[in-house]
């Protein structure tokens, strides 16, 4: 960023303290919210002066892709029209772009995120000395620390396991393949959990499934997971709404918070929006792998 606009962002925040009277920790958000705008915006090419009415609305597809709910969304999209209204009474631009910008509609239920801590409480209720034990820390690690879907966990296989390069290769909706990168906190869980894995006489036709029944012998099914969880939750004490999703969501929220960048982020998630398609054209895995490493949470001791 060059130094005139770091003069004008000084100014703004003055601006917001000074006339507007907003607190320290009201102004600390909007620069958050701003912040991520402004990177969504030099990924792009693009001047924070000169931005397009379509920059909001693919910014806003790609933080409602990414899991963001209609409450923060509306949040943060509300800031970046105070900013573009101070930079028109300052005279610094002519026109608000985001004048004609939409708001999303508050849906009638938000989904859950799981905070760390409770991620970290459900797998303390994991007993290692069951048999089941390893398998199911190996699953919670493995859905936050790579977003998967529910599906995409279990058709996960071991023939598509990179892990001394840190990626495995997922297969998304519609046949739809993607390498995504995975944490040294997720291959050591899953170190574990094959140690216990190669004393299953697994059935024929299951034997390159990564997750399966100890009793049938196969792989595991999408209900099976959900059960899992849903007896960790209550474990925990977490009064939450949480399936294996709200994992995928909480990925994407901790990367978010943490600072990686958007595009990344959808890319890793595997969505797939005609307004976004072509995001990921131009990232290449080891850009994918720098992001969750330097953002994911469960990286943080590696």
């Amino acid at each position: 960023m060059n130094k005139e606009n770091e003069q004008i962002l000084r100014r703004y925040y003055q601006y917001l303290k000074l006339e507007k009277n907003f607190s320290e920790n009201t102004i600390e958000a909007y620069e958050r919210d701003l912040d991520k705008f402004l990177h969504f915006l030099d990924d792009e090419g693009k001047d924070m002066l000169h931005p397009e009415l379509n920059d909001f609305h693919t910014f806003a597809s790609i933080m409602h892709d990414i899991g963001i709910s209609s409450t923060s969304l509306s949040r943060i999209l509300s800031g970046l029209r105070s900013f573009y209204h101070f930079l028109v009474i300052s005279d610094i631009i002519d026109t608000n772009p985001t004048e004609l910008l939409e708001f999303p509609k508050k849906p009638k239920h938000l989904p859950d995120v799981l905070t760390l801590e409770e991620i970290d409480a459900m797998e303390a209720c994991i007993d290692l000395s069951e048999r089941e034990g390893h398998r199911n820390k190996a699953i919670i690690e493995t859905l936050f620390s790579c977003g998967l879907r529910v599906s995409e966990l279990c058709n996960l296989k071991m023939s598509n396991l990179y892990l001394d390069e840190g990626f495995i290769k997922v297969e998304g909706k519609g046949n739809k393949q993607r390498l995504v990168p995975i944490s040294q906190a997720a291959i050591k869980e899953l170190g574990f959990w094959f140690d216990d894995r190669c004393h299953i006489d697994i059935k024929p036709g299951h034997e390159d499934y990564v997750f399966v029944s100890f009793t049938r012998r196969q792989q595991l099914t999408r209900i099976m997971v959900f059960y899992i969880i849903r007896d960790l939750v209550e474990l925990a004490g977490i009064q939450k709404t949480v399936s294996p999703h709200t994992l995928r969501h909480s990925f994407a929220t901790c990367l978010l918070e943490g600072g990686a960048n958007l595009r990344a982020i959808q890319a890793m998630l595997g969505h797939e929006s005609i307004s976004t398609t072509q995001i990921y054209m131009h990232i290449d895995t080891s850009h994918l792998r720098e992001e969750i490493l330097l953002h994911h949470p469960r990286n943080k001791n590696y």
